[in-house]
This record gives structure tokens, sequence and C-alpha cells, in this order.
């Protein structure tokens, strides 16, 4: 049975406000307390809180809608999903891998940078992932990195992860790159990040991503990824491409 929370969103605009100063509120019988939505460690370790303020309250769809359009493009591209062997990066506590297995995906490995995340997982979802690694990949342990290695990967996930300065370049970098040539990358970002200029230090990478050598892209879609607090659809972009040669430390 689902754990059911009592939730107050503030009645605030956030609109003009930092991704990070957005929050919301959870009344128990212990008194109220403040969540930052960048606040994950202290939401996974209350169970169903993660999934009832993101999922239920407001709408996230992105797993969903990503999974789904994934297994469009290779459909497509003449192959099956189920051979897929994924790195699912910044795997939280394993939304996207549970939408990828609702389309036969058999091979999925995590990473993220959280314990309390890998806690999660186990708790809610256990065995959904073949493997689960609690590292940061901007300085990959070199055991870690061969274990990774020898997967063998056919395709990254990354899903509402990027821009927040939650992953840094370098294991963004590190991940792609753990990914055989000729496999498929999966990404979101937020609209506004495109938008920015080339000074911006996330949406350049992005946009070098995007138009470099390294990837060869398949879709791109604008879509709803959830609703603000105020209520108002959030868009975000859905990426989706074939990594043709490793992603170099210098575009």
């Amino acid at each position: 049975m689902k754990n059911r929370h009592r939730i107050r969103l503030p009645q605030i605009d956030f609109s003009k406000e930092s991704e990070s100063d957005v929050y919301f509120v959870l009344d128990s019988e212990n008194g109220s307390e403040k969540f930052r939505f960048h606040d994950y460690d202290r939401i996974f370790a209350i169970p169903g809180l993660y999934e009832q303020i993101f999922y239920d309250r407001l709408k996230c769809d992105s797993p969903r809608f990503l999974a789904d359009r994934l297994n469009a493009v290779i459909t497509r591209a003449g192959e099956r999903v189920s051979g897929l062997r994924v790195l699912d990066f910044g795997a939280g506590n394993g939304m996207m891998g549970e939408a990828l297995a609702r389309h036969g995906v058999s091979r999925t490995v995590g990473v993220d940078i959280s314990q309390v995340a890998c806690d999660a997982l186990e708790r809610d979802r256990p065995g959904l992932y073949d493997d689960y690694y609690v590292t940061d990949l901007s300085r990959p342990e070199p055991a870690v990195k061969e274990e990774l290695q020898r997967w063998k990967f056919s395709c990254l996930t990354t899903v509402a992860a990027l821009g927040y300065n939650d992953i840094p370049e370098s294991a963004l970098r590190e991940a792609f790159n753990l990914v055989e040539d000729g496999g498929w990358i999966v990404f979101n970002v937020k609209e506004t990040f495109l938008g920015k200029s080339d000074g911006d230090d996330f949406s350049g990478l992005v946009k070098r991503l995007l138009a470099g050598e390294s990837l060869h892209l398949h879709h791109l879609e604008r879509y709803q990824h959830r609703i603000s607090v105020e209520g108002k659809p959030l868009y975000y972009y859905a990426a989706i491409g074939r990594k043709m040669a490793p992603w170099p430390e210098a575009d």
C-alpha cells in the first residue's frame, strides 16, 4: 500500500526564482518540515514522498515519455529495446529503470552519487537493476570504472538530472564514454537551458554535444515534463541519438 503524506505547496510565485529555491511542506504528527525540491537525500529517505510530490502532485512524465520515445526510435532503426544494456546515470530511486523495464529492457545498471537513493531503490524496487553503483563519476575509482566498462553498455539514460549543478560536465562525459560507439544516448533538458547564450556553461555544453561529432541526433522533441507549483506546464526537450565517437575533453 502506498504511503500517503500530507503535502502543502506554498502560495508563492516561484516562476522568477531559482529552481533550488522551490520547496514544499510536509505536515506530520511531529510538525511541519520544509523540503527543497533538490533535497533529494531527505526526500528519498521518506518512503513514497518522492513519487507523491513529483509524480502524483506535479505530474512528472519524463521517465515514461523518454522510455516510449526510445522504444519508438530504436524500433524505427530496426533494433529491439530488449537487447539494450543500459547505464541509467543519476538513477535515483529507479523511476527510469522502471519505465525501461515496462518496454522489456532486461539489462539495466544504475549509477548515482547518493547512497540514500540506492537505499530507497532497494527499499521500494528491490531487484529492478542488475547492479547499482554509488559513485562520483567525475572522480571514478579505477576499480569501479573497470567494472562499469565490463558491461559494454549500448545505451545511456539520464533523466531530469542535467543543468542544476547536480551533475558536473566531467561526470556526464565519463558516463557518455562508457557507452560503446554506435550505442544510444537518451537525456532531457529544460527548454530554457537551450535558449540561453553560449556563455552559459551548461547550455553551451549541451549545444556543443548536439552539434558535435560525438553524437548523431535522431530525435529532439519538446514536451511537458511536469507542472510547476503554480500549476503551469514546465517544458523540456527529449534528445535521443547515437554515440558516434568518444566525447573529447576539449570540444
